[in-house]
């Protein structure tokens, strides 16, 4: 294999971590925002004053695509390309990068899913029970934990990777 090509791969891998923690935690918020969303658009078409409430529960699923937004810019800063010059990476340390985008990627596109089924489920309570706003809120909040931790996890892991 051509050394140019070899010396490289590494930083292909580290740059397939971020496109990954990028894409699917952007595809996952994408996917619960459209869920909720739809769930909003028949609450507000009944009752618009309604709207300021369910808005904030279609929003909350929105909040994985900034987690793996963050990686991804902790990750092209960590092997210098938003620094400038980027470093050069061995093939197991650009692998390693890209492990670590992993878990918010993967965990991000599963929550984002489930937080916008959440949010929905929630935006009825919402359309039935408007005083019940704080209690709603509660469930797909649960499913954000997840995407926290995964966050965690993915922040300490490329921030582990030396280069």
């Amino acid at each position: 294999m051509d050394a140019s090509i070899w010396s490289n791969l590494g930083l292909v891998y580290a740059l397939l971590g971020a496109a990954v923690a990028v894409f699917l935690a952007g595809a996952g918020s994408a996917i619960g925002v459209g869920i909720a969303g739809q769930a909003a658009s028949g609450v507000v078409s009944e009752d618009p004053s309604k709207f300021a409430k369910v808005l904030i529960m279609q929003l909350l699923p929105g909040t994985q695509g900034i987690y793996g937004l963050l990686v991804g810019f902790i990750t092209l800063s960590k092997v210098g390309l938003l620094g400038g010059g980027a470093a050069a990476l061995d093939p197991q340390t650009g692998l390693l990068v890209l492990a670590a985008c992993l878990p918010i990627g993967i965990v991000g596109l599963i929550s984002g899913k489930y937080q916008g089924m959440t949010s929905a489920a929630s935006i009825g309570i919402v359309a039935k029970k408007p005083d019940q706003f704080g209690k709603a809120m509660l469930f797909p909040a649960m499913v954000e934990t997840y995407a926290i931790l995964a966050l965690l996890i993915s922040i300490l892991a490329v921030n582990a990777v030396q280069i």
